[in-house]
């Protein structure tokens, strides 16, 4: 089945022009021209393999629907903008944008862009699945702290005995800091051992922590952070 591009951009002239780009490079692509639809369409349909996303767009940016996004879909992210200062690309990365690509853009640095993406993601589920064979064929294994219960074999995890939704990748960091509870690690010692690849950005690792604590940290924290070093998990195991 050929992999799914969704485009979401207020310009329909720009939507054309990447569908054909897309389509002619055998994509299956869809779009949306504003936040709203684009987060009914992706709750309604089938997880893309790759999302564009504008910046300016009414009633909802690009910054606020990447943010949105990262919080239930492990998808990459590239943004397609004409806001090409620095400012923006490190606000763009810090939401947890993988990729930051300016307009006018040049078709084939786009495709490259685009395939590089892909084959990260594709390497990552398969990493994913050969994780989740094994623990199949073991035993059943959670994680207890006082008031946090992680399963691993499941990815499921339960604040105060009520289940919380957390995306995969969300839940790998809580595994892994939850497993070396009280060890500090560094923001690339954390993105080595949980991301497991070399492109991209740091502040993908502070995006994930601050929805994690979002989610989880309603009464008692569960991560701090070590000011000038990084993170550690302090949960108080039973």
């Amino acid at each position: 089945m050929p992999e799914h591009i969704f485009i979401v951009d207020d310009n329909r002239e720009i939507i054309e022009l990447l569908e054909d780009i897309l389509e002619n490079e055998g994509f299956r692509v869809s779009s949306a021209e504003d936040g709203a639809d684009a987060l009914l369409q992706l709750k309604q349909g089938s997880t893309p393999n790759l999302i564009l996303l504008d910046i300016m767009m009414p009633n909802m940016s690009g910054y606020e629907l990447c943010s949105q996004i990262r919080r239930e879909w492990d998808v990459p992210i590239l943004f397609l903008s004409a806001k090409g200062k620095a400012v923006d690309k490190v606000v763009g990365f810090e939401i947890g944008a993988d990729d930051y690509i300016t307009k006018p853009f040049d078709t084939e640095e786009l495709l490259a862009r685009i395939r590089a993406h892909l084959r990260r993601y594709e390497r990552i589920r398969k990493h994913s699945e050969e994780q989740d064979n094994e623990v199949k064929s073991s035993p059943i294994t959670v994680l207890s702290f006082k008031g946090l219960d992680i399963h691993k074999e499941t990815y499921s995890v339960y604040v105060n005995q009520q289940k919380v939704d957390l995306s995969t990748k969300e839940f790998q960091l809580l595994t892994f800091l939850a497993e070396n509870a009280g060890i500090v690690f560094t923001r690339e010692q954390i993105y080595d051992r949980v991301w497991g690849y070399g492109y991209g950005s740091l502040n993908t690792v502070t995006v994930h922590i601050k929805n994690l604590r979002e989610k989880l940290e309603t009464e008692r924290q569960f991560i701090k952070t070590q000011w000038g070093t990084g993170y550690v998990f302090i949960g108080e195991k039973v």
